[in-house]
């Protein structure tokens, strides 16, 4: 629905674009590991969201605050991430830093406070991260303004989105993909999974599920990152709904462990696709129909062939741009057994 500005989520790093230069805040240069660019006129981006990265780093350039050097393990800013609800106009600051210096982050904070955006700031949050890896890991969060979450409205559906939680990153393209998605469900059936149990695997905080909750006897979620499990949890109480089950762990280990049969399964993994052992016990299931989502193409086709080869057939297929201006798509594929 709109073709720039439409990221509600970013996450930005610290550093330098060139060799012991003045403190950057902003994305890699393509084909490097190290040299951040300052990115204060992004597209894909919302103007609030420019508006508090240029905030930020001129705070910590005034500073002369030092950045996480990945070699050393030294320096203290590592990353500073960015939520904004695309109907609320809320707005998550999360800085992220190490625990090897100490500042006062109040003038930040009043700084902040201070712009005049479109929006307005729900929470102003600081995560210390002492972690080897180049990833945001939460090793202790403090709440320094607001609230640590703030809501986003998809489809009539509100939902509770948190610093770590999956949401799909593009708020009114989230619409078309959930919209196309249930009506490769549905089809002109509104009936089709009364009194039926649906698996949605790796559902993240839970949007399909509680999309298809109202037209079908129980939903079960699986999803391995806990914290958009109880996101989900509390997502699906705040719209009213008591038949959406979900469940923490890995897809592999937890569909053994689950005594619900499915009727009806949803997949929407991570780019890598499905883990093979697990599509042998998707498919062991037996249900007559699937639906694929998935943001990778070269996953799919990897997986749609080990789903072809054991009886499954591509009923419809569909790509959803929600990622304009770069090569992202996400698809999705109605599969349909007929062996059964």
């Amino acid at each position: 629905p709109i073709e720039f500005g439409y990221r509600n989520k970013m996450e930005f790093s610290f550093g330098d674009e060139y060799k012991d230069g003045p403190l950057s805040l902003g994305l890699h240069k393509k084909g490097s590991t190290y040299d951040i660019l300052n990115t204060d006129d992004c597209k894909l981006v919302h103007r609030d969201m420019t508006d508090i990265l240029v905030c930020v780093r001129e705070f910590f350039q005034e500073k002369k605050s030092s950045y996480y050097r990945k070699l050393q393990h030294v320096g203290y800013l590592r990353h500073l991430m960015l939520r904004r609800g695309v109907t609320s106009g809320e707005i998550l600051v999360h800085l992220v830093t190490t625990s090897q210096e100490e500042y006062d982050l109040e003038p930040l904070k009043e700084q902040l406070l201070a712009l005049e955006l479109d929006g307005s700031i729900a929470g102003i949050l600081h995560t210390k991260n002492d972690s080897v890896a180049d990833v945001v890991k939460n090793e202790g969060t403090e709440v320094i303004y607001g609230d640590s979450y703030f809501y986003e409205e998809l489809l009539g559906l509100k939902f509770k989105i948190t610093p770590f939680s999956f949401f799909q990153t593009n708020s009114l393209g989230a619409e078309v993909l959930y919209e196309t998605a249930r009506e490769f469900i549905l089809g002109d059936d509104k009936d089709s999974l009364n009194g039926k149990t649906v698996y949605d695997l790796y559902s993240g905080t839970g949007t399909i599920a509680q999309l298809m909750a109202p037209v079908c006897k129980e939903v079960v979620g699986v999803e391995i990152v806990e914290e958009a499990v109880c996101a989900a949890k509390e997502n699906a109480a705040l719209n009213g709904l008591d038949n959406c089950k979900f469940i923490a762990g890995d897809v592999l280990k937890v569909l053994d462990e689950i005594e619900e049969k499915p009727d009806y399964i949803i997949l929407d993994p991570p780019r890598d696709g499905i883990h093979p052992k697990a599509i042998g016990k998707i498919i062991e299931y037996g249900v007559e129909n699937m639906v694929y989502i998935s943001c990778k193409p070269t996953s799919l086709a990897r997986d749609l062939q080990i789903f072809m080869g054991r009886g499954y057939r591509v009923e419809k297929i569909c790509c959803v741009d929600m990622f304009p201006n770069t090569y992202h798509i996400e698809t999705i594929v109605a599969l349909h057994r007929t062996d059964l």
